[in-house]
């Protein structure tokens, strides 16, 4: 694995939430570009050094409004992020890529998260080329061709049905939910499953001038991800352009071994702890100045709301360590060359949905004891609420896959 500049992914057993040893002010961590200078290091991807991670973050602290109210990431600023290396992350050694071990690689995501959770979403799915590894060899070489930095966007449900033709389907039909499609190099569908594929469903790989985007996203949270609407109007996609969501990987590389719809799954969930811990932050920062109208005294003066403020950050962090202490267990069993279990996989899948759930409940406990000031739509707590509910409410985190752990779990 190349070098970054970030401490080996065994320290998230031991060691966090240290983040990268955030700066601390008043005794509160502080993560993001608020933090300060921090220690220099740089991403995979930006193989001059030119562009730093913190550069980038402190860039989208400044546009993250801009992004909000166009309610998607520019192409320019998904370009900032290939330069550091989130968009190669994932790619196989073999065609150019830089992939990076899974906690490093979520570790990153909940950093941008904690700046912005649409854009740590978006991001997020610089882990999707692992989907894309089940693709035969000489369709990733042409996926690659002109280098590894490629954005994938999604839109898999609902599944639509496309017609066998004599080189591969027939694709007609409109998809939901195509995070960062506005920024992506290919787009993906979903597709029922057919016999070849066992029953499994299909994701058929698309260039973006083949795709109508409907920009019809709405929503109280990730207003920013740009989650659009697809259209495909009878376009013939060879079958050597699809593949078979969590199939096989054709790359026999450590990452392409690693649970891939488990995967799939963290990412989304990290990004809710990077807000949450930005909700913390500010509960603390904002706790010390803030009295209210009536004259009680400051929030930080007032028993409850130190007790709950603690109470959270204990919950966070207990739910991010056992997340990363998971993810590192798994990793290292893969890299090792054995199979993940079934037992791994459902803990995977059941850590990525409780840090989800905590997430959640953490910020929505923190508006609860923060006085009227977050009744205005205009207050930040109100905006962090809102995105750290999407990934909590995303079919992978949800309430199904305690039932689905558990059902493993006791074999």
């Amino acid at each position: 694995m190349p070098v970054t500049g970030i401490t080996t992914s065994a320290r998230c057993a031991r060691c966090l939430p240290s983040r990268d040893n955030p700066r601390r002010r008043g005794g509160a961590l502080v993560y993001g570009p608020d933090a300060g200078t921090p220690p220099a290091r740089t991403a995979a991807g930006s193989a001059s050094g030119a562009v730093g991670f913190d550069d980038v973050l402190a860039e989208l602290a400044e546009r993250r409004q801009e992004f909000h109210e166009q309610r998607y990431v520019p192409k320019d600023f998904i370009a900032r992020l290939k330069q550091i290396g989130i968009y190669r992350a994932a790619t196989p050694s073999r065609f150019g890529g830089e992939p990076l071990p899974p906690a490093e690689f979520l570790d990153r995501i909940e950093r941008i998260s904690a700046v912005d959770g649409s854009t740590g979403w978006v991001a997020s799915f610089g882990s999707a080329l692992v989907y894309l590894a089940a693709l035969p060899l000489e369709t990733q070489a042409e996926l690659y061709r002109d280098g590894p930095d490629v954005a994938f966007a999604g839109a898999l449900f609902p599944m639509q049905h496309a017609e066998p033709t004599e080189r591969g389907f027939l694709v007609d039909g409109h998809w939901k939910f195509a995070s960062g499609c506005m920024g992506a190099d290919r787009i993906g569908v979903g597709l029922p499953g057919d016999e070849d594929s066992d029953g499994k469903p299909r994701t058929a790989v698309l260039l973006p001038e083949q795709v109508e985007i409907v920009r019809d996203w709405d929503v109280v949270g990730m207003r920013a991800t740009g989650s659009f609407d697809v259209v495909v109007r009878k376009v013939e996609v060879p079958r050597e352009w699809t593949f078979i969501r969590g199939g096989r990987p054709t790359v026999d590389e450590p990452l392409y071994h690693y649970p891939a719809i488990a995967y799939a799954a963290q990412v989304l969930a990290v990004v809710g702890a990077g807000v949450a811990l930005t909700a913390l932050d500010y509960a603390k920062q904002v706790g010390g100045g803030y009295s209210g109208v009536t004259g009680a005294p400051k929030l930080a003066d007032r028993p409850y709301y130190r007790t709950r403020v603690a109470g959270a950050e204990a919950e966070l962090r207990s739910a991010r360590a056992w997340f990363y202490e998971v993810t590192d267990e798994v990793w290292q069993h893969v890299r090792r060359g054995d199979t993940a279990t079934d037992d791994q996989n459902a803990l995977l899948r059941l850590a990525s949905a409780q840090l989800a759930k905590v997430s959640s409940a953490v910020v929505n406990s923190l508006v609860e004891v923060s006085g009227t000031a977050p009744i205005y739509t205009s207050h930040r707590l109100q905006d962090l609420a809102g995105d750290a509910l999407v990934p909590k409410q995303h079919a992978f985190l949800g309430p199904a896959i305690y039932d689905a752990a558990g059902a493993v779990l006791m074999g």
